[in-house]
C-alpha cells in the first residue's frame, strides 16, 4: 500500500446540524466513500450497530443522547468497539478534548472543519481500520490452519 493509495469506506456521519453533515458529506463524497448519516444520538447508536460503518464522524453536541454517550456505547459493544471514531465539534476547551477522549474518541476536529485537515485525518484513520481488519483476518486464518494440528 502506498502514500497515494485512496482506501475507500463506510463512514457515518452523525450531526443534528443538516447543513454541517451535507458540507462532510460534501468534502468526503468524492473520495468514493459511502456516506450513511444520522441526526440524533440514538439513531446514530442505532446505524452504527446495523451498519458496522468503517469509521464514524461523531458531533458532540446532539439530541436525545450526546456524542460522549454515544461513543461509550459504542466501545462498550462487542461489534462496533473497533470502529473508529472522529469528534467533530464546535466545542474547542481542552476539558471537552479530554472527555471525547476518556469517552473512547480516536481523533477530535474542531468546527469549522477544514477540507484538507478532515480528509487527512479521515484517510488515516481509514488505514488503521483497513489494516486492524486485515491483522484480525490474518489471525482467524492462522488460528484455524492451527485448530487441527493441536488436536
Amino acid at each position: 500500500m502506498t502514500n497515494t493509495e485512496t482506501i475507500t469506506g463506510r463512514i457515518l456521519i452523525a450531526d443534528d446540524n443538516e447543513q454541517n453533515r451535507e458540507l462532510l458529506e460534501a468534502y468526503l463524497s468524492d473520495d468514493g466513500h459511502e456516506i450513511l448519516m444520522s441526526e440524533d444520538g440514538q439513531k446514530t447508536l442505532e446505524k452504527a450497530r446495523a451498519e458496522l460503518p468503517d469509521l464514524i464522524l461523531l458531533d458532540i453536541m446532539m439530541p436525545k443522547m450526546s456524542g460522549y454517550e454515544v461513543c461509550q456505547q459504542l466501545r462498550s459493544g462487542d461489534e462496533t468497539k473497533r470502529i473508529p471514531i472522529l469528534m467533530v465539534t464546535a466545542l474547542k476547551e481542552s476539558g471537552d478534548i479530554e472527555k471525547a477522549v476518556a469517552a473512547g474518541a480516536d481523533d477530535f476536529l474542531s468546527k469549522p472543519v477544514n477540507r484538507l485537515e478532515l480528509k487527512t485525518r479521515v484517510r488515516s484513520l481509514l488505514r488503521v481500520r483497513h489494516l486492524t481488519s486485515e491483522r484480525d483476518r490474518l489471525l482467524a486464518y492462522l488460528q484455524e490452519v492451527d485448530a487441527p494440528q493441536s488436536k
